[in-house]
């Protein structure tokens, strides 16, 4: 049920240009008084704040944190002179809440810490970023973002959900080695193995999708164990999800949504000490209850939404009538499953129709509570029962020698869980987080080098940033792309980049080419504004072409383009950044290349990509 995550770019490309904002008043939580300035290698002291320290009540408390690290709490405490004090009185004081279920592009990370969500699990994405995400989690430097671990690419069959977005998806099928496939994840860096079964039969539509088969699911389960990682699984359907839990999976990582659990799979669930994600904001989608706009319309939330989230959140998941009973049936589910002492997490599946990064974990915890979780036991769901149950021992608790990623809220969500949107302050590795909206689009720094591409390699790279295929299938269309390196570049040089496809009509605004990402993050601005053009080298069918600019604080709203002919011999075209109109080097998110109008097969090659 999940939209592509690393590749959003394009859907802007049909997106309209701008969604109106609501201007909402400030936020009425307070912002917490200190009693001095605090030295840049001084430590921080939260007083007289309630503390829930992930799985107990432990009452008003003082909590100090130094180098990033819970130093000691207690009631009692005495606070070093050095100390920044933060005066919590009148709050509750939370660990980092975990968001079990997001797909992370853009500014995902950032608007979940301006949230309280410190830390998030990716359910499908590209593994390029692995090694970064995992140094970033293991640093306690200051940060603006949430950590991540990831699943990598979600496995899936041929044509199957999750391939359907126009770039390559490795998949399995009859033929395949499934051990040698799950161990080639692990070798990419995936922290779990996340196995999707989804057909579409659970939903009140037509299509059907080919998926795994149940030897596939319990073959791939297995090799996950084997290698040593964790098998997640998607189901939408009782039926999966019995099958699921019998093969041994750890966890689901949707709650189906069909029928209620049933006794059967509530006690196989419980014997094999497996877990369920419920995504209930999404299923509320789903069945269009509008959880997502109630969620935007309090002014302790709304006030600090993007725009990218407010138009996520007041989406619908599906078109057509509503039917509230998906929502009940899942919320039955969830109760009969937390009754039996089935692990219940917390988790969103944002940025979906309905959902916002960050935003949506606390319209999750109301949810949790409805389906009968009592307030601590809902925090509990968004802190230290996903820290345990994905092996995280280092987060999801307030305890000594633990990082200090922190929430301090207004009031007391223990007795009204709707608490938790009243932020007052986020920690993250002991360092404040900027929580304003407008704080989403921080650019990283330009490398040196001013060669993006010259293809002289034998693999695809780029010398920062990647590359990756792109075309309107992630929108509903059917074109095709396919792209690959060849001899003989521009200038004599070594290779190129052929890109080669089909666009197809059937879609209002078809496409298909390749896109180039600056940032080590799908999406995340790099500041461009010290280079003047866009040059590289062209050659072709003589078809006019795009090249977009992905640009601005916003993700949402068109590209800016200029357009280049690929003739049959090689051309160096230069398109300056001030004529892409309305482009803000300064936060450059993405470049494309792209064939669009007319229909029809097209090629063109690639050579020495810069921006001077």
């Amino acid at each position: 049920m999940k939209r592509w995550i690393d590749m959003v770019a394009a859907g802007a490309l049909v997106a309209t240009v701008a969604a109106s904002v609501l201007l909402l008043a400030p936020a009425t939580g307070r912002s917490p008084a200190t009693q001095q300035p605090r030295p840049p290698d001084a430590g921080v002291a939260i007083r007289g704040a309630r503390v829930f320290d992930g799985e107990r009540d432990l009452g008003v408390a003082t909590v100090l944190v130094r180098d990033g690290r819970i130093q000691q709490l207690g009631a009692e405490l005495q606070v070093p002179e050095d100390y920044e004090v933060v005066d919590g009185s009148g709050g509750t004081l939370l660990p980092g809440l975990i968001d079990a279920h997001v797909h992370a592009w853009g500014d995902a990370q950032r608007d979940a810490a301006r949230f309280g969500v410190t830390t998030a699990f990716d359910m499908h994405g590209m593994p390029e970023r692995a090694q970064a995400l995992r140094a970033q989690r293991e640093s306690l430097a200051a940060t603006g973002q949430a950590d991540l671990w990831a699943a990598g690419y979600a496995i899936t069959a041929p044509q199957g959900h999750g391939t359907q977005y126009g770039f390559p998806v490795p998949t399995v099928d009859a033929s395949t080695d499934i051990d040698a496939f799950i161990g080639e994840r692990v070798g990419e860096g995936a922290d779990f193995i996340k196995l999707i079964v989804e057909d579409l039969s659970a939903y009140a539509i037509e299509r059907r999708l080919p998926t795994l088969t149940a030897p596939q699911v319990s073959a791939a389960i297995a090799a996950a164990h084997g290698h040593g990682r964790m098998a997640v699984v998607h189901v939408s359907t009782l039926a999966d999800a019995r099958h699921a839990i019998d093969a041994g999976a750890d966890g689901l990582v949707h709650l189906f949504a069909d029928v209620e659990a049933d006794a059967q799979l509530v006690a196989a669930m419980r014997d094999r000490d497996a877990f369920v994600v419920p995504t209930l904001s999404v299923l509320a989608s789903v069945a269009g209850a509008g959880e997502g706009g109630a969620l935007a319309a309090d002014t302790r939330v709304g006030a600090l939404l993007t725009a990218e989230q407010r138009s996520t959140l007041d989406a619908r998941m599906h078109a057509g009538e509503a039917d509230p009973a998906v929502l009940a049936r899942a919320l039955e589910s969830v109760r009969r499953l937390h009754a039996a002492g089935v692990d219940i997490l917390a988790g969103t599946d944002a940025p979906n129709p309905g959902t916002a990064h960050g935003a949506s974990l606390h319209g999750e915890l109301a949810l949790l509570v409805r389906a009968e979780l009592s307030p601590s036991q809902a925090l509990s769901a968004a802190t230290a029962v996903p820290a345990r149950r994905f092996g995280l021992s280092d987060r999801g608790r307030i305890a000594p020698g633990l990082r200090a990623d922190l929430v301090l809220v207004d009031g007391d969500p223990l007795a009204d869980i709707t608490a938790t949107r009243a932020i007052a302050a986020v920690w993250k590795n002991g360092h404040r987080v900027e929580r304003d909206a407008a704080a989403g689009a921080v650019a990283s720094a330009a490398p040196a080098q001013t060669l993006v591409g010259d293809f002289d390699g034998d693999v695809l790279a780029a010398a920062f940033g990647s590359w990756q295929p792109s075309t309107d299938r992630m929108a509903g269309g059917n074109s095709d792309v396919a792209h690959e390196l060849v001899q003989g570049g521009a200038r004599g040089t070594a290779g190129a980049l052929r890109i080669h496809g089909e666009v197809r009509p059937g879609f209002a605004f078809p496409w298909a080419g390749m896109t180039w990402l600056p940032a080590a993050e799908p999406m995340q601005p790099v500041n461009m504004s010290a280079r003047e053009a866009l040059v590289f080298h062209v050659r072709g069918d003589g078809r006019r072409y795009s090249a977009m600019l992905f640009s601005g604080p916003s993700m949402q709203g068109m590209p800016s383009t200029q357009t280049f002919v690929a003739g049959p011999e090689w051309t160096e075209v230069r398109l300056p950044l001030a004529d892409f109109p309305g482009a803000d080097p300064a936060l450059l998110r993405a470049v494309a290349f792209t064939a669009g109008q007319p229909a029809g097969r097209f090629e063109f090659f690639l050579d020495e990509v810069e921006l001077r």
